[in-house]
């Protein structure tokens, strides 16, 4: 059976309770407040979109269940270059990427 609409929200605000309660919840709030341009100068075409929503999943994921900077920076690897130029704009992600 699937789940309503009220219910989806609500697991989802769950999630994001969890997310912005855990070891990277600063790491989510920088990566939100990176501008457009500054996403944009990394490729010219929307890849660099799909990805950086890509790699905020990834950090919230991390941040709720607690991961290690290890298992994080795998993901972010695994993401691909993109994903980890745009970690780079962040100080504390990129001191893990590195």
């Amino acid at each position: 059976m699937s789940l309503t609409f009220k219910e989806r929200l609500a697991q989802r605000a769950k999630q994001n309770r969890a997310a912005f309660s855990g070891s990277y919840k600063s790491d989510i709030v920088k990566l939100h407040g990176l501008s457009k341009a500054e996403i944009d100068s990394i490729t010219a075409d929307n890849t660099d979109v799909e990805i950086y929503a890509q790699l905020i999943e990834v950090v919230k994921e991390a941040s709720a269940t607690n991961e290690s900077q290890a298992a994080l920076k795998e993901q972010v690897l695994e993401l691909g270059e993109i994903a980890v130029k745009i970690a780079k704009k962040i100080p504390s992600l990129a001191s893990i990427i590195v």
